[in-house]
């Protein structure tokens, strides 16, 4: 039952104090009518008795307190779902956006969701083809899993989180059951242009639901557009049986939003200046995503962020680490070399990685080529910095075969464009093609029967 007042007592920018309300709930929505008949949205961020503070969706600019009312409308914020949402570009408040026509609604879910049950939950543990080898071949990820994606301010994500939403694919599959969710957080106009422009451009659109929430944006909405996404996400996976990957681009965004309207409600800040709920908040959002048993759908979720200064340790990374299963951290040191994607493979990491290769889900020589190039790009990284301190003369032959692999590996497994798809066999292969340049006896954590196995041929007869 909707319940209207005329009882606005105060304004202190995007929020709102409204007095003497009754049965009003957390997160309900609720909408301003102005005396010139304009209609504004607004839901409710705290309730103290019988007093309620709201938050805008718009401005506040032009509210009379004492002509405006206010009416509740007894639900929390809601997206309209449907199979047509695939193909489509939405605000971040969930409106087409791509001069479409409203989407007719299955149903109406309230896009705060709840994390997944612990006890509902499938272990994930089957392969995901994103067409990049450092990810595929050495940072798998996993039907269900969440792997973020660690960068900096001015290195590539954008490219990379649109060539990932292009390629990405369950083995196996046809396709048609395969669907990517994007939210773009908090970017610029010509970065929303360019996602939707490059998801057109490939015919990916078709099986993309996008939801662009721009820098000019309220910080409202930008707090809105993940749990949009995830809500999508999670009627498509569990009501429609797809495997749905969600991008989230720029999680960083969202948190300076959480930040501005925790200092708009005057709390006591935590971590630099962010409130102390940011894990909790994040963790809510992040375990929408998994496995559900008896479900044959899935959601598996890629969130983005730019580490501020390139500091690891910052409140934002330091959480969604702990939160998430493993990172993949772009390098600014690569990026200068020209390498694209500039995936730094050494502090990388996927912790369900082995759950996701070997035999029947990628091939047999995963692990084994995994752990390999590895430990050689490792000492080969290492053997370059004696090489910049000693000279090249200090070294055996065998270390500078290891300093020509780093070079390769880099130039040829790590550098590989925006627009080549590799498949996780033509990586596999290329991995064997680099530990070539090393002496067999140098391939010391692979079984001696996949070395014969898949050795190259040309360097056997040579």
């Amino acid at each position: 039952m909707t319940r209207e007042y005329k009882t606005i007592q105060e304004i202190s920018g995007p929020l709102m104090v409204v007095e003497q309300v009754e049965g009003v709930t957390y997160a309900e929505l609720a909408q301003i009518e102005l005396p010139s008949g304009e209609k504004r949205y607004c839901k409710v961020l705290e309730v103290n008795g019988d007093n309620a503070v709201v938050q805008l969706f718009d401005s506040s600019a032009g509210i009379n307190l004492k002509d405006s009312k206010i009416r509740f409308l007894g639900h929390p914020q809601e997206l309209a779902v449907s199979g047509d949402m695939l193909g489509r570009v939405f605000n971040g408040m969930g409106h087409p956006i791509d001069g479409g026509p409203e989407i007719l609604p299955e149903a109406r879910r309230d896009i705060n969701g709840l994390p997944m049950n612990p006890a509902a939950r499938d272990y994930p543990n089957e392969f995901i083809q994103t067409g990049i080898s450092t990810i595929d071949g050495l940072n798998t990820l996993v039907r269900g899993q969440k792997l973020p994606i660690f960068s900096g301010s001015g290195l590539p994500h954008a490219a990379l989180a649109a060539q990932i939403a292009r390629q990405a694919k369950v083995l196996g599959d046809n396709g048609s059951n395969f669907a990517v969710v994007f939210a773009a957080i908090g970017i610029t106009f010509e970065e929303s242009n360019f996602f939707i422009q490059e998801f057109r451009r490939t015919g990916a659109i078709d099986r993309t639901v996008l939801f662009t929430n721009l820098a000019n944006d309220p910080a409202v909405e930008r707090i809105a557009t993940p749990r949009m996404a995830l809500t999508a996400a999670e009627y498509l996976a569990f009501d429609k049986g797809m495997h749905v990957l969600v991008i989230l681009t720029d999680i960083t965004n969202y948190a300076e939003a959480l930040r501005e309207v925790s200092a708009a409600k005057k709390e006591v800040p935590g971590r630099r200046g962010y409130p102390g709920y940011l894990y909790t908040d994040l963790a809510q959002m992040y375990e929408r995503a998994g496995r559900r048993l008896g479900c044959p759908g899935s959601i598996t979720m890629i969130p983005i962020l730019t580490m501020p200064e390139d500091d690891k340790t910052h409140p934002i990374p330091d959480l969604t680490g702990y939160i998430t299963e493993g990172q993949i951290i772009l390098s600014r040191e690569l990026y200068h070399k020209g390498i694209i994607p500039p995936v730094d493979v050494l502090p990388s990491l996927s912790r369900l990685k082995d759950k996701g290769t070997g035999e029947g889900k990628t091939r047999e020589d995963h692990a084994g080529t995994m752990n390999q190039l590895f430990a050689a790009y490792s000492t080969g990284k290492e053997t370059k910095e004696l090489m910049s301190i000693l000279g090249e003369a200090a070294l055996s032959p065998t270390d500078l075969l290891y300093a020509k692999f780093a070079d390769e590996f880099e130039k040829r497994y790590v550098a590989q464009g925006n627009d080549e798809n590799r498949s996780i066999f033509q990586t596999l292969d290329l991995g064997w093609e680099l530990l070539s340049i090393l002496p067999k006896s140098e391939l010391k954590r692979i079984k001696p029967e996949l070395i014969e196995k898949y050795w190259p041929k040309k360097d056997e007869e040579g």
